[in-house]
Order: structure tokens, then C-alpha cells, then sequence
């Protein structure tokens, strides 16, 4: 939940727009923000874009086109207009915010980091950019270790996850994954002695998983990306924000 500690700049001053245009704006704005609460992002899209023609220096309607922008999974475009938000508004918080949310979708942790800094220098008390800065910090420690893969998760969140464990569930029906299970347990366990090839420590078992994981990376990487895109979309906060 955001604060309201800059909504004074929904409202910017205007000297280009007609004030019937300013009204018109106002209101296709409104009716964006009700197709978001209704999930329906392309309709909010479009309200947004015409906002944004009749009342172009406003950051609000460049910021909540980011938000539906990135709900489509067109983070570039949800970049650019966070970007435009900011280039109006340059103390505008939410854009930071939702900037760092599209950065972070695509990968650039570093620059998401700034983002969220960014915001937090503006709003220091806003939960969810705190949240989201140490997620993406910790998506930057990962890629930058050298043992990186970028599938690194919060197991203990994933496993107390329903919709994680329902999906985990389907994975293990599928034929290939159960294929490469017992081919794995097979090479784990199949040594003579204990400890020879088997799973006797935890470090075996982490190897293990490791292997488990490249295998299904090699053989099905649409796998993989299920499994990032499901746990990237539960991951950050701010997903029920209001807009402005």
C-alpha cells in the first residue's frame, strides 16, 4: 500500500490543455483505474493512452499505463513510461516504484536497486518498495555469485505456497520429469556403499538437486521458464496497489 504523501502531484500544473480536455482526462483516468481493479489491462491501456493525449503533462497517466503495461508483460514499454513520469515529476515515488517492478521483470537488478532507492529516498516508509529492494538486491547477489544460475528462490516461501505446490504437483505428472527422477534417484543411490554416489549428506543431496535442475534447464527449459515466470509474478509486493 502506498502512502499518500504525493498525491499533491496528481494534479500538475498545466498550461497546454484546455480545461474540458483536463476533465475529459480526469475521468478516462478513472475509468482506467476501474478496468485494473477488474483485471481487464488492455481496456485500462487504452484509457490511459487517451488520457495522455488530451492531457499529456500529467505523470499520473504515464505511471498507471506502466502499471497496466506491466500487468501485459510489456515491461518495456512500462519502463519508458515510468520514465516519462519522472521526467514530469522528478520527486514522483510511485514511478520509481513501478519502475523497479519492470526493471526487476526483465532482469536488470542493478538498475531496479536504484529505482527502489530511489523511491525509498522519496516515501522512507513505504513497505513495499523496502520489499521489493531487498528482493532485487538479493536477484543481484545471485547473478553476481559464481555459482549463479538465476534460479535461486526463497525455498521455505515456495513451499508453504499453494499455488506453488498445486503447480509442482502437475510438474511431477509430466512423463519427461518423472523420466529424469528416477534417472537421477537411479545415479544418486545406485553406488555399492553408503556415502559411494549416494544421497548421505546434505551436500549430496544439494548436488544432486543441482544436477536435477540442469537436466530439466537442458532437456525442457520451458519448464524452467514456467517455474520463473510463476514464482516472478508472486514475488514482489504492491500487486493489489491502488492507483492513483
Amino acid at each position: 500500500m502506498f502512502t499518500n504523501s504525493f498525491h499533491k502531484n496528481d494534479t500538475l500544473p498545466l498550461s497546454d490543455s484546455l480545461p474540458e480536455d483536463v476533465e475529459k482526462a480526469d475521468q478516462l483516468k478513472d475509468e482506467g483505474n476501474n478496468h485494473m481493479k477488474e483485471e481487464n489491462y488492455g481496456a485500462a491501456v487504452d484509457c490511459y493512452t487517451r488520457a495522455i493525449e488530451l492531457d499529456p503533462n500529467n505523470a499520473v497517466y504515464y505511471c498507471n499505463r506502466a502499471a497496466a503495461q506491466s500487468k501485459l508483460n510489456n515491461y518495456s514499454e512500462a519502463i519508458k513510461d515510468c520514465e516519462r513520469a519522472i521526467a514530469i515529476d522528478p520527486k514522483y515515488s510511485k514511478a520509481y516504484g513501478r519502475m523497479g517492478l519492470a526493471l526487476t521483470s526483465v532482469n536488470k537488478y542493478e538498475e531496479a536497486v536504484t529505482s527502489y532507492q530511489k523511491a525509498l529516498d522519496l516515501d522512507p516508509e513505504n513497505d513495499s518498495y523496502k520489499s521489493n529492494l531487498k528482493i532485487a538486491e538479493q536477484k543481484l547477489r545471485d547473478m553476481s555469485s559464481p555459482t549463479g544460475t538465476g534460479l535461486s528462490f526463497d525455498m521455505a516461501s515456495l513451499i508453504n505456497n499453494p499455488a506453488f505446490i498445486s503447480m509442482a504437483a502437475s510438474l511431477m505428472q509430466n512423463p519427461q520429469v518423472q523420466q529424469l527422477m528416477s534417472g537421477m534417484m537411479s545415479n544418486a543411490i545406485g553406488g555399492p556403499a553408503a556415502g559411494v554416489g549416494g544421497l548421505s549428506d546434505l551436500s549430496s543431496l544439494i548436488h544432486a538437486g543441482q544436477q536435477f535442475a540442469q537436466q530439466i534447464q537442458q532437456q525442457n527449459p520451458e519448464l524452467i521458464e514456467q517455474l520463473r515466470n510463476h514464482v516472478r509474478s508472486r514475488s514482489f509486493s504492491g500487486s493489489t496497489e491502488e492507483h492513483s
